[in-house]
């Protein structure tokens, strides 16, 4: 027996089959299409995600998407055609109206509250007129410029409920309120605020970066100081932040009790979408307990959306200026007086306009805000490098 396991030692083992690490007939995945996959299913985590940013038009994701030929055809010829055109009429309203407030402005004192914070919003007599009304009419000719021939505008008024109930009771004759310190309104694009100019000339909250230069298509109607506004840097958490803050529910109590001052107006969801969700809204426009008015924006289109989401500003401007038509439709309702209830918890306020006006506009609630667009950006920024 011991013979035998001396001779199971001697048996050779057959070699153990390693795998050769030089050869492998597997094929090889090409890394445009991993890349291609990744990105892919990266977007489609991203716009579950980040659903208040999406573009959904023609153009795609950030702008960047593949465009039929039918559609680079037209694009080209507005390229040649009408946007020269729309650029040099754009530029002549700018500069005319700039001129204006230079004449109506001249040897006055502009009204200073803070560092950085003045304007000329309280002027009266001829030149706040002639600045207004000028204001108003040019702002409607620049939209008309950029391809809003015609607006939509709707006055509705929303269906009866508790709520409304509820203010009946806290108050007899809303007259007795006084008017509207602020209008409340989404924020879909830059073309707000044209609008807004348009009808009720308001003074608005303006990042100080409107007030050094005059990149944005506005910048120059914000440069005037005619509009009165307030700068505020938005990634500043200092008390001058605060000091915003008050300058804003005094100038909101002033407008509600002066019916000569100059009405606010805020965009309470601090940023853009793409017009078909609404953001939680910030208190600052509710703070005073002034009573506000609702105005919902909405854009319709075929192919380009003037909503400015997800796309860079050069890229919209461009695409916006080679549409021959664009579409704006606006739903005004009536002046929202607070409750007592409403006026003690300005968070409760902003919740309940929030929701009447996402109602009222058939807008998605979300719970997204500009820290979730500055990610969502940067990871766009990141898949579509090339763009």
């Amino acid at each position: 027996m011991e013979s035998e396991l001396n001779n199971l030692h001697h048996i050779p083992l057959p070699p153990k089959q390693l795998p050769n690490p030089t050869r492998d007939d597997r094929p090889l995945l090409n890394s445009v299409s991993v890349s291609s996959t990744t990105a892919s299913a990266s977007t489609d985590e991203l716009e579950k995600k980040f659903a208040a940013f999406v573009r959904r038009d023609a153009y795609g994701t950030m702008g960047c998407g593949e465009l039929p030929t039918k559609e680079k055809v037209l694009l080209g010829l507005a390229l040649v055609t009408l946007v020269p055109v729309r650029v040099v009429l754009a530029m002549t309203v700018l500069l005319f109206y700039y001129v204006i407030c230079r004449v109506c402005t001249m040897l006055s004192v502009p009204n200073r509250e803070e560092e950085m914070q003045e304007d000329y919003a309280h002027i009266v007599g001829w030149r706040r007129i002639v600045i207004v009304q000028c204001g108003r009419a040019l702002a409607r000719v620049m939209l008309f410029i950029l391809g809003f021939y015609w607006i939509s505008e709707s006055y509705r008024i929303p269906n009866t409920n508790e709520k409304s109930t509820t203010q009946k009771e806290d108050k007899h004759e809303p007259e007795e309120m006084g008017r509207p310190g602020v209008i409340i309104s989404n924020h879909v694009s830059y073309l707000d605020i044209f609008y807004h100019m348009s009808t009720s000339f308001p003074s608005f909250v303006a990042k100080k970066d409107y007030l050094e230069s005059s990149a944005y298509i506005y910048g120059m109607f914000c440069d005037s100081k005619c509009l009165g506004c307030v700068y505020v840097q938005r990634e500043s958490k200092s008390s001058d932040f605060k000091g915003v803050s008050a300058i804003v529910t005094e100038r909101i109590r002033e407008a509600h009790q002066n019916k000569s001052a100059p009405i606010m107006m805020l965009f309470p969801e601090g940023t853009t979408t793409n017009g078909e969700y609404i953001l939680p809204f910030k208190t600052g426009g509710f703070l005073a307990s002034a009573p506000v008015l609702p105005i919902i924006l909405s854009f319709h289109y075929q192919r380009f959306s003037p909503a400015w989401d997800s796309i860079s500003g050069a890229r919209h401007a461009i695409f916006l200026l080679c549409q021959f038509v664009n579409y704006m439709e606006v739903t005004k309702l009536p002046a929202y007086y607070p409750s007592q209830q409403e006026k003690d918890d300005p968070k409760l306020y902003a919740s309940n306009v929030r929701r009447l006006i996402a109602s009222e506009g058939n807008l998605i609630l979300s719970d997204v805000g500009l820290a979730e667009k500055r990610i969502y950006h940067s990871a766009l920024n990141g898949l579509f490098s090339q763009c």
